[in-house]
């Protein structure tokens, strides 16, 4: 009987301990995170923005429940990162989750937020059948409002969050001006860029030939693409700036390519010169990289035509980087034709290379023509590590301390506009957000916005190491089963000759 007693009171003091576990987890709420990215660890600037929040904010998210593993992974993943906020935040981010399914009413309530459907097709006992599913939330400070309207499976979702909450505590944006008048795309035609960018900024246009426009205002200027010349009176102004400790952002097509007519020439601006004039040369080459993009050529065999990827090594795929807040986190940037920087200023200027070739680049000189057809060799690919893109910072002009970001590709974050816009790589549109953000001085969200980034394209290999790991792969294991074998049999045989000898018992 006593030992009855003594089994019930340990089995209720082990429920009591579970319970009060449970209740201590969901208040002091912990995980350890052994992803390479750190993907479920909050960053620094996510704990800066929750606790300079000086109102709370309310997190409604509308999640469907019980729906396939991702969706409901997805929803224990945002709900993990909420507690986080909330308990960072000492109670400043408040949160709900309501199931839009079960109550048309709170539907309908989404709709009218902005936050709508996915289809998606579900199978249940051997039938598919299409389920409404939601994914989205509601943010509310004060009488400020933003919508999140879809938060993707498996994607990180600090900077989405961190983002809106940012979008909503910041009052007064500071601006950063768009150059136009020059050839350059609209503001419009980078709508992947502005996307993030007017979370922290307003973002305006900036017509460097009116003399009242003042340029003080901006903290950050970006010239991209330009294809026609500046006058005097604009490269003074762009002096001005930077005598006064502006920065600028120059995203330049120093080189051309045409593929109407299949050639590539230089670009008749005179910003090269204006930007030699501070130290930064640009070689009149093509850079040609053997990691490249590719591009589709269609091709006829017989009745049928059909589309073939082949690399195009005019457009380098950038791979390795600096380990800088501009670049942070990029696994891959592909650029559309560039050009290689050099740097001849005054040594009291840094100049930091922040974008380079791989190991198996070189240059081709313009005018040329695009040899689809040409088969390259590794002859062609002589130099390594050349610097496309590059920061120079310092007394650029006067004595102020002034920053210059040049990219020799303006095309690798412009998108187009109507029917002809295309999607952009994510690390393309990071790279020239991050620079904007590192140049204006609030590099808040640097660090989160390629957290997400999950795209680890492998290193390439030369053709006889491949062959040789791919025979190393078939052949090894049919090796060590053979020598297994080999082994056994022996020991076998010692143990059945054993058995034989006299006096074996």
């Amino acid at each position: 009987m006593k030992r009855k007693k003594s089994l019930a009171s340990q089995l209720i003091l082990i429920v009591v301990v579970l319970v009060l576990l449970n209740v201590l987890s969901t208040r002091f709420f912990m995980r350890l995170d052994f992803t390479g990215d750190q993907i479920y660890t909050l960053s620094k600037a996510t704990k800066d923005i929750l606790r300079s929040l000086d109102e709370p904010v309310t997190v409604t998210a509308y999640f469907t429940k019980g729906s396939q593993p991702e969706i409901e992974k997805a929803r224990k993943d945002f709900q993990d990162l909420l507690i986080e906020y909330s308990n960072i935040s000492k109670g400043m981010v408040n949160y709900e989750f309501v199931n839009p399914n079960d109550d048309p009413q709170v539907e309908q309530e989404a709709a009218q937020a902005g936050i709508q459907p996915l289809v998606l097709n579900v199978r249940e006992k051997d039938q598919v059948k299409q389920q409404r599913v939601y994914l989205g939330a509601k943010l509310a400070m004060g009488d400020r409002t933003d919508i999140i309207p879809v938060i993707q499976p498996g994607a990180a979702m600090e900077f989405t969050l961190s983002s809106a909450i940012k979008k909503l505590s910041v009052v007064d944006k500071a601006s950063v001006g768009f150059v136009q008048g020059h050839g350059q795309p609209s503001i419009n035609a980078m709508m992947q860029a502005m996307e993030q960018l007017q979370v922290l900024y307003n973002i305006a246009p900036v017509n460097l030939s009116d003399e009242s426009a003042d340029l003080s205002q901006y903290l950050t200027l970006a010239i991209v693409a330009p294809t026609d010349s500046f006058s005097d009176f604009e490269l003074r102004r762009l002096d001005d700036y930077l005598a006064n400790g502006g920065r600028l952002f120059i995203a330049h097509n120093h080189v051309e390519g045409d593929f109407q007519t299949m050639q590539g020439n230089l670009n008749p601006s005179n910003l090269s010169g204006w930007l030699a004039e501070k130290g930064l040369m640009i070689e009149n080459h093509f850079i040609v990289d053997k990691s490249a993009g590719n591009i589709g050529v269609r091709q006829q065999t017989g009745f049928m035509t059909f589309t073939r990827q082949i690399p195009f090594h005019y457009w380098p795929a950038i791979r390795k980087f600096p380990n800088m807040p501009v670049t942070k986190g990029l696994n891959e940037v592909l650029l559309q034709f560039a050009s290689v920087i050099n740097f001849n200023g005054d040594t009291i200027i840094k100049f930091t290379p922040i974008l380079q070739t791989s190991e198996k680049s070189g240059t081709l000189s313009v005018p040329l023509y695009f040899n689809i057809e040409k088969q390259w060799s590794d002859r062609d690919f002589p130099l390594a590590g050349q610097t496309v893109g590059a920061i120079l910072q310092g007394p650029i002009v006067g004595q102020v301390h002034s920053k210059i970001i040049l990219i020799t590709d303006g095309d690798f974050a412009i998108n187009g506009e109507g029917q002809n816009a295309q999607p952009k790589p994510a690390d393309n549109i990071s790279l020239m957000v991050n620079s904007i953000d590192w140049l204006s001085d609030d590099t808040g969200l640097i660090e989160l916005r390629t957290k997400e980034v999950t795209s680890r394209p492998l290193d390439e290999l030369e053709e006889g190491k491949r062959a040789t790991y791919k025979w190393v792969n078939f052949l090894l294991p049919i090796v060590l089963i053979v020598v297994l074998g080999l082994v056994r049999m022996q020991l076998r045989r010692k143990k059945r000759t054993k058995r034989m000898e006299e006096g074996y018992v």
